[in-house]
């Protein structure tokens, strides 16, 4: 399954493929289960955070897949509650000894938090981290152009990624055209929006039956062709497997327009806009 996933490159060499994992809430054992599973059937790359209080369940589920660590690519965030730079490096070698892993393969900021105005001293400890072989590949998670604008101003280096909240309901158009002209790569949160009302829609669910594909094939295809990694959340092997499928057909221009025509003004799912909103 996975010489089925096309990868794609990021500004600093890292290759990832185009569909991974998210882990929001996979936890334990049922949790560890659930991510060897992904990784057995092709999953190769698995998102997880500091908050999502997971990262050792990640760990274990590397260590008892049959896939060698060097062909995974593992993420994880720093929360904003450490943005500090001392408190952010002790939080990242926090991260990989609570996953038992020597490495990161992606690190990203959470949330910029703009009121708490740390995360250039944030983003100086990703650096850091990189140079001292604890990561990869750094990014971000929810930053606006300006954020970003004021990273590699303030430390010449630019993100690799920015993870944002992408879904037909809010398409990030914006966002994303700006991450192309500054070789960005976007990487879709909540691309099935949460499966929300989104997977009922009679456009989606149209298109859906012309492919004989499911509704959240084609969202997640949909993300595929507008140039986005998706990290699609599901602990169901028959989901799962469902998610991964998407490489055996193609949605026509007419087909994206109509997906991407779906978004909304206040398509947030919990107004979570960065230019305000504080994560901690």
């Amino acid at each position: 399954m996975n010489n089925l996933v096309p990868e794609t490159t990021l500004n600093d060499g890292l290759t990832l493929p185009v569909i991974g994992l998210g882990t929001y809430l996979l936890k334990g054992n049922e949790g560890g289960n659930a991510i060897q599973n992904a990784i057995d059937i092709g999953y190769r790359l698995i998102d997880s955070a500091y908050n999502y209080e997971n990262e050792g369940t990640v760990g274990e589920a590397v260590r008892r897949s049959s896939v060698p660590r060097e062909k995974l690519r593992i993420t994880s965030k720093l929360p904003g509650r450490y943005q500090a730079y001392d408190k952010a490096v002790t939080t990242i070698q926090e991260s990989l000894y609570r996953a038992n892993l020597d490495y990161y393969d992606l690190y990203l900021i959470h949330w910029p938090n703009p009121k708490q105005d740390t995360y250039v001293e944030a983003w100086q400890a990703l650096i850091d981290a990189k140079k001292w072989g604890l990561i990869r590949s750094i990014g971000v998670c929810n930053f606006l152009p300006e954020h970003i604008e004021r990273l590699e101003k303030e430390t010449g280096v630019k993100p690799s990624t920015n993870q944002i909240e992408l879904h037909p309901f809010f398409n990030q158009a914006e966002q994303r055209k700006w991450h192309e002209e500054n070789n960005i790569k976007t990487e879709s949160w909540s691309p099935l929006a949460r499966a929300s009302e989104v997977l009922h829609n009679d456009t989606i669910q149209s298109i859906a039956n012309n492919h004989n594909k499911s509704v959240s094939q084609v969202i997640l295809r949909w993300h595929y062709q507008l140039g986005a990694i998706s990290i699609p959340k599901s602990a169901s092997p028959v989901r799962q497997l469902e998610n991964i499928s998407i490489f055996d057909f193609t949605l026509s221009e007419t087909e994206m327009n109509m997906i991407s025509g779906l978004t909304r003004f206040d398509g947030r799912l919990k107004n979570q806009d960065p230019a305000a909103y504080e994560e901690f």
